[in-house]
């Protein structure tokens, strides 16, 4: 067996090659490094148009959920009837009792940024629905739903897809596992 100092020499003398390969930060702070030129125009909307949103992913696994909501939230800020639908594990996103060491207290940075972006989504007006059946497949309470959210039923979620669709929504459908 090598000698372990012998070893660890050799990877300290790489870790240092490594590091001097190449500056870094290449970039200081504040460096520009994306274009900002907006493809496409920013729409608002007419009359009567509406956004509707299905989620169903789980909070914090991807930023699929979040980045719905967000966009949600944009589409109810351009003038659209704004809509987001939890269902399935997206149902745990609606939960009031989040947070460690207690509710409400962020045990790491963002650990309740989808709360507070579905509680700012309801206090601007948006419409959010929460499937009971999606919420008793993980053992959740209905009274610990966040405050404005609707309950609804599991056939609702067909019924609200349909709903929706007749009304002319653009539809965002989310997934993940």
């Amino acid at each position: 067996m090598s000698d372990l100092s012998d070893i660890d020499a050799q990877i300290k003398a790489n870790i240092e090659a490594s590091l001097a390969e190449i500056p870094h930060p290449s970039q200081p702070k504040g460096t520009n490094l994306y274009g900002s030129t907006k493809v496409f125009p920013d729409f608002q909307a007419e009359d009567g148009e509406t956004y509707f949103t299905l989620i169903h992913g789980i909070p914090h696994e991807s930023s699929v959920s979040f980045v719905a909501i967000l966009q949600a939230t944009r589409a109810l800020r351009k003038g659209f009837e704004s809509a987001i639908y939890f269902y399935g594990p997206g149902t745990l996103a609606c939960m009031q009792t989040r947070g460690f060491p207690t509710t409400g207290d962020a045990g790491f940075p963002g650990e309740l940024n989808t709360n507070g972006s579905i509680e700012t989504f309801i206090s601007e007006g948006g419409t959010v629905y929460c499937c009971r059946f999606g919420l008793s497949l993980h053992g959740l309470r209905e009274e610990d739903l966040i405050e404005g959210v609707i309950p609804t039923h599991p056939l609702d979620v067909q019924d609200a897809l349909i709903h929706y669709a007749r009304k002319g929504a653009i539809i965002n459908s989310t997934y993940n596992l």
